[in-house]
């Protein structure tokens, strides 16, 4: 899954919510259900996601919606994948970044 966000230190839900094509409903869920989705929250009450918010919903979005698996079953792989090394999902994540900058970079030159 390779969402374009621009750079930024927070996010707000509508914009994570369009990002992936989802509701905003269906992220608020997620962080009910994974506890590695946990947002700020400002004086408020609104949600401010970071970068770690932003790469544990690109997970939670790959495991539920591109691989199919249960939410018991995305929670039983993220617990067992910190146990690990970096798994294929992480490596491709990583070097989608690196790409990224790398490109942005090039355009600036």
């Amino acid at each position: 899954m390779n969402v374009e966000l621009p750079e930024k230190r927070y996010y707000s839900i509508g914009e994570l919510a369009n990002a992936f094509n989802v509701n905003a409903s269906l992220i608020r869920f997620w962080e009910k259900e994974f506890k590695s989705l946990s947002p700020k929250k400002n004086t408020s009450g609104k949600r401010k996601y970071t970068s770690e918010d932003v790469a544990s919903l690109k997970q939670i979005f790959y495991l539920l919606k591109d691989k199919g698996f249960t939410i018991e079953g995305a929670k039983t792989y993220i617990r067992e994948a910190k146990k690990k090394p970096m798994n294929n999902f992480e490596i491709i994540e990583k070097l989608n970044e690196i790409k990224n900058r790398l490109m942005k970079i090039k355009k600036e030159l």
